[in-house]
């Protein structure tokens, strides 16, 4: 006789998920390379907080990692090239610079992917101020991306595998008009999963330069040869090893932790009056 052991339910797949599976097997046959690092991330924590008590506002913390990524990048651009056959490297110019964005659709929230195009070419306030203004607008019908993607990846199995190989293949030969369009040069995602305390991601990613963005917790550090609390970030960095060797990784971290641990560019936020309807309304338009 058979014993209903465990009680449960049967509920739908939010909406904004159902495809996430087949598109993660898209990213899977990268030969990556990671880092599990912390980053004190004190200086920056302490003026999001100062400056929202004074002004209200929330300054949006993933956007200052996506200001200093992108800075990172500018001074080192082949951390982010995409092999271009088998003999070739693609190598940007720009640093565009792709993150999920949670949204709401059809009454759950759900991470959309957005890129922010240029990002070494802005400060950290325009690149906050794109993230508030697309958080602010309707999902669009794509979810973010490009047309035709989202219909084969929500049809039946091997469709979807099928549809990336051939999607692999077509990237590898022409990055610079399919990857690039699909996915920018960088990709950025806050998993912040465990909370206040430490805690590091490992995220498939299809460019290749990757962070997960982890939980940050307080820890006793030696500063200046004292000893004071600190606020450290878990952070996850990959690289795709196939464009990527590990000395210029090495550099690239370096450099990326020397810019977040000294808060750099915050201080230009002090004589910015960033509070501009009409600038955000031009952002909501530019982006839409």
């Amino acid at each position: 006789m058979k014993q209903n052991l465990n009680a449960f339910q049967v509920i739908d797949i939010p909406a904004g998920r159902r495809e996430m599976p087949n598109l993660l097997n898209l990213y899977w046959w990268k030969h990556s390379i990671y880092g599990l690092l912390e980053v004190d991330v004190t200086v920056a924590r302490q003026f999001i907080a100062k400056h929202k008590a004074e002004t209200g506002e929330a300054l949006s913390f993933t956007g200052y990692w996506a200001y200093c990524v992108a800075s990172a990048v500018d001074q080192d651009k082949s951390v982010q090239a995409y092999l271009k056959g088998r003999k070739q490297l693609a190598v940007f110019d720009d640093v565009d610079v792709a993150m999920p964005i949670e949204r709401q659709i059809n009454g759950t929230r759900a991470p959309m992917v957005h890129i922010i195009r240029r990002a070494n070419r802005k400060t950290f306030i325009e690149i906050h101020q794109e993230i508030r203004a697309v958080q602010s607008q309707p999902v669009p019908h794509n979810k973010g991306f490009a047309p035709g993607i989202l219909f084969f990846m929500r049809l039946p199995w091997p469709i979807p595998q099928l549809f990336g190989a051939i999607l692999s293949t077509v990237t590898h030969q022409n990055p610079e008009g399919t990857a690039v369009a699909l996915a920018g040069t960088v990709g950025i995602t806050a998993v912040g999963m465990f909370g206040l305390r430490s805690g590091w991601g490992i995220v498939p990613m299809v460019q290749s330069l990757g962070l997960v963005v982890g939980g940050i917790a307080r820890k006793p550090c030696v500063v200046e040869d004292r000893i004071e609390p600190r606020e450290m970030l878990s952070l996850t960095v990959s690289f795709d090893h196939d464009v990527v060797d590990g000395t210029p990784a090495a550099r690239f971290v370096q450099r990326l932790m020397e810019l977040i641990e000294s808060g750099y560019g915050l201080s230009e936020i002090e004589s910015v009056a960033y509070q501009d309807t009409d600038r955000a309304e031009q952002l909501v338009q530019s982006i839409a």
